[in-house]
């Protein structure tokens, strides 16, 4: 059995090392079939991270409803950029003529993991670098980002530090951002004395199997149980989440130390303070909750302020299993707002 990957943590020393290359596109294809576009690599000094580009499908001239020219999603922690196809899906049918982007962060997908703190800055340098690449980085191609779960810590991160960073001209890049089903309230007092020490940078090297294990059943909800049908389900178009899950497991050398390293480093738990610095950037935003959803409730959101609308008889897979409703709240917002 090789041994576990455990990637370093902030503020304490370490050897730097090349990063843990990604699986071949070749792998994703067999399995999964060609749901995506051809994938397109950035290169970047942490590594090689993978992104798809959804072109328009029509002239700005035939879209009925008016929308923004270009949209990132950003994924949550496990599933890669394919977890989101359902709701582009959706949001291109409405908005034809905008040009969606969809990136595997570093650890998922087909991307690299760079062995480093995954710290929520690895992640905002990864979205400044792509969007430099697109030239949607300023006011000349400004951008409109949507974060799932653990994608909208890193939007509210990045959205919150370029306003800090470079004042009114990087404000001015991003026009609206919309966070669904955000991540960022989990409480760690919410874990046992010996979990909230797995979590720490004093965890022993002997147990980190047992806290990577833990963290992967705390963010699955128990075992990981792929459907027997997924075979059948993918063939339709289907995005079968446990099986991209597994998959990622198996074939993506650094996939779990990426996981753990976002849950223990990225900014998922007792992160209030993020959505109050993100919301006091007056950028236009919107939060769309799953009703059931347990990492965090409407009456918090509303209290940071934020515009929230809920989807009946949903989870925390919402982005998935609503993905219709999330993308008509997401199109009720748009077309509220000016763009350029």
């Amino acid at each position: 059995m090789a041994e576990r990957v455990v990637l370093p943590r902030p503020g304490v020393p370490f050897e730097p090392q090349p990063p843990i290359a990604g699986p071949s596109e070749e792998t994703f294809t067999s399995t999964f079939g060609t749901l995506l576009p051809a994938a397109q690599f950035l290169h970047t000094d942490n590594g090689k991270a993978a992104y798809y580009t959804f072109p328009p499908i029509s002239s700005l001239s035939t879209q009925t409803s008016v929308g923004p020219r270009r949209v990132l999603l950003i994924h949550g922690v496990q599933t890669p950029a394919l977890g989101l196809l359902p709701l582009t899906s959706a949001l291109r049918s409405e908005f034809p003529a905008t040009k969606f982007v969809l990136l595997d962060l570093w650890g998922h997908g087909l991307s690299d993991t760079p062995v480093l703190p995954h710290e929520g800055t690895l992640f905002h340098q990864l979205i400044d670098a792509l969007l430099d690449h697109l030239g949607w980085n300023g006011p000349g191609g400004r951008v409109n980002i949507v974060g799932f779960s653990f994608g909208a810590v890193l939007t509210m991160g990045y959205v919150s530090g370029q306003v800090e960073k470079s004042g009114e001209e990087r404000r001015d890049g991003v026009e609206s951002y919309v966070l669904v089903a955000p991540a960022g309230l989990v409480r760690k007092s919410w874990f046992g004395e010996e979990q909230r020490g797995w979590l720490s940078k004093e965890c022993k090297a002997e147990d980190e199997d047992r806290a990577a294990k833990w963290v992967i059943s705390v963010l699955e909800g128990g075992e990981l149980k792929v459907p027997e049908d997924w075979q059948e389900r993918v063939s339709r178009g289907e995005v079968v989440a446990q099986k991209v899950r597994e998959w990622q497991m198996d074939e993506h050398k650094g996939h779990s130390a990426s996981v753990v390293g976002i849950f223990r480093d990225g900014g998922a738990t007792d992160n209030d303070g993020l959505f109050v610095k993100s919301k006091e950037t007056g950028i236009p935003s919107l939060v769309v909750l799953g009703a059931d959803d347990d990492l965090s409730t409407e009456k918090e959101l509303v209290d940071f302020g934020y515009n929230v609308k809920v989807v009946p008889q949903a989870g925390h897979g919402v982005v998935r299993d609503k993905a219709s409703e999330v993308a008509n709240h997401i199109g009720e917002f748009w077309r509220t707002l000016s763009f350029s």
